[in-house]
């Protein structure tokens, strides 16, 4: 079973998420803010981290910076979920070390989309 972290501040859509994430049979660990993630991150691996660009505490840029430095083990791969679509944010979250961008607001179903090619990608590169 493939484990994914969700940090995402909006209490409704991290629900929404983590219910259709679980409804696919993934394992999920939720953090309601920057500071909870990192603390997740320090303790477990993941095949996928989701994280909401701007939260309290550490923004999803700030996370992935902490993931860049070593201060945390190597992870799987980075979807950053955010707001800001302009073109320029994209490049800027991608640049910092998001692997993937989705923009709000998104529909459970194409994030289930966007996960599952992911996740393939990564098992395609495994074997």
């Amino acid at each position: 079973m493939k484990r994914i972290l969700l940090a995402e501040d909006e209490e409704v859509l991290r629900m929404l998420v983590v219910d259709t994430l679980e409804d696919e049979d993934y394992e999920v660990d939720k953090a309601a803010d920057g500071m909870e993630a990192i603390q997740l991150l320090e303790s477990n691996t993941y095949d996928l981290i989701i994280l909401d660009y701007m939260m309290p505490g550490y923004t999803g840029l700030e996370i992935i910076e902490k993931i860049q430095s070593s201060e945390i083990k190597n992870q799987g791969k980075i979807l950053m979920l955010s707001a800001k679509s302009q073109q320029f944010e994209q490049e800027r979250i991608l640049e910092a070390g998001a692997d993937y961008f989705m923009s709000k607001p998104f529909s459970p179903l194409k994030l289930i989309e966007k996960i599952e090619v992911i996740l393939h990608e990564t098992e395609s590169l495994l074997y």
